[in-house]
């Protein structure tokens, strides 16, 4: 295929996740079923683009005056992608699979920068309607935290210390252009490509498949740490989903003690065998939501691991399609599942215990405003301080930005460079 082609694709795969609100994996994959000419290049390009698109969906969409799948493909590949306006009238005039030609309007659009500011939301790629409270929770640094989450994801590596080194895992990567992550002493960095290029898939590598690392974003890595989990302890991972965290866990208590991971959709916990059989993580017992009581655990664990269902806007950079599809309704509902989680997760936890509660969200309401509302109803727990986890996990390493005078602390990808990540902790006290 020719780039006038892909962004022909594009704009078709824009159009599917616009007009049916679906997950844009999904629409992709369906798109290249259906279209078994195009070649795994090709395929990384179309993907690019549109990924792209959708994560500078509204400013981009502001400078064309037009927010039309088509209008967002242009933007991206000439402005975006730094192509420019000939450069981009050369490729859909030579392709006959690419879009029709440029109007006025769109020549006149990519050409020349609008004088006025942008409004803030419009800035940050943040909707609309989310702007209040997301410009709450970051204060000054809001547009500037909305522009990091825009931007693309690094590949993330959390090296397994039950089989491997951080060296020896670098070293076998060689080849690759990577290094160590600035906080996390486990995490080993892909930066992400511009444009049209392709990342290395480092899950066809030798030491995936050994289980010598897994993906995991460097905020999730540090969360296992700020929990804190030693060996020899009970353990409660209570959302753990595939088991990212659970893994994370388990190696740092060296394969001693105990841990229980439980999530409440049997679909999310499946890739977790998998995972813990390559990873060579032997204390881990897997409790089906269906099939695995949790009652003989309470009041038994000295720490309960509750990464909360949320929003997900700390995740947008890998997840931009969501940013759109989010709605009042939708932050309505994870709100009151996090009460839910809460409340179910704290009986758990033993006197002199510790409830970490997490979430990849950066809006206050699920955040700060969670768990002061979990101990204002719960007075057998009283706050403890994730800032100061931090610390003690990661000596030397400077202080985030977002803290809150509670102890409370935000990871964004402005400020830490990762993924925005919620962590607090609260220890029981009767």
């Amino acid at each position: 295929m020719k780039d006038g082609g892909r962004i022909a694709a594009a704009i078709e795969v824009l159009a599917e996740v616009e007009s049916r609100r679906r997950p844009v994996q999904d629409a992709l994959k369906d798109w290249g079923n259906a279209h078994r000419f195009a070649g795994s290049g090709d395929r990384t390009i179309i993907g690019n683009l549109v990924f792209d698109a959708l994560r500078h969906k509204q400013s981009l969409g502001w400078q064309m005056q037009d927010a039309s799948p088509r209008a967002l493909a242009l933007a991206t590949y000439a402005l975006n992608w730094q192509q420019g306006l000939a450069r981009l009238d050369e490729v859909m005039a030579d392709d006959r699979h690419a879009p029709a030609a440029l109007s006025d309007a769109e020549r006149a659009a990519l050409a020349t920068p609008r004088a006025e500011p942008a409004p803030e939301a419009t800035a940050a790629d943040v909707p609309d309607w989310l702007w209040p409270a997301f410009s709450a929770a970051l204060g000054a640094d809001a547009v500037a935290e909305g522009q990091a989450l825009a931007r693309r994801a690094p590949i993330d590596m959390r090296v397994n210390t039950l089989k491997a080194t951080r060296d020896k895992v670098m070293k076998r990567l060689a080849h690759i252009d990577l290094h160590e992550t600035a906080l996390s002493p486990f995490g080993i960095r892909v930066e992400p490509k511009p444009g049209a290029a392709r990342l290395p898939h480092v899950q066809a590598e030798e030491g995936y498949r050994k289980g010598w690392f897994e993906l995991q974003d460097e905020a999730s890595q540090i969360a296992a740490l700020v929990a804190a989990a030693r060996p020899g302890e009970q353990v409660l991972d209570f959302c753990a989903g595939g088991g990212g965290k659970t893994l994370a866990l388990a190696a740092l208590m060296e394969n001693r003690g105990q841990i229980y991971a439980y999530d409440n959709d049997r679909l999310r916990l499946a890739p977790i065998h998998e995972r813990l059989a390559r990873a060579g993580a032997r204390n881990v017992q897997v409790r089906d939501p269906q099939s695995g009581s949790l009652d003989d655990l309470v009041g038994q664990m000295d720490l309960v691991f509750v990464d909360a269902p949320c929003t997900g806007t700390g995740v947008w950079r890998r997840r931009p399609d969501s940013k759109w599809r989010l709605s009042e309704k939708a932050l309505a509902e994870r709100l009151e599942d996090q009460i839910r989680v809460l409340d179910a997760a704290q009986r758990f936890v033993k006197p002199g215990g510790r409830l970490v509660y997490a979430t990849c969200s950066v809006l206050q309401a699920e955040n700060h405003d969670q768990i002061e509302a979990f101990l204002g109803r719960n007075a057998g727990f009283r706050r403890g301080s994730a800032v100061a986890a931090f610390a003690a996990a990661l000596p030397g390493k400077p202080r985030p930005k977002h803290v809150t005078p509670e102890g409370h602390l935000v990871l964004t990808p402005a400020s830490t460079d990762t993924d925005g990540f919620f962590l607090s902790v609260a220890e029981r006290i009767s």
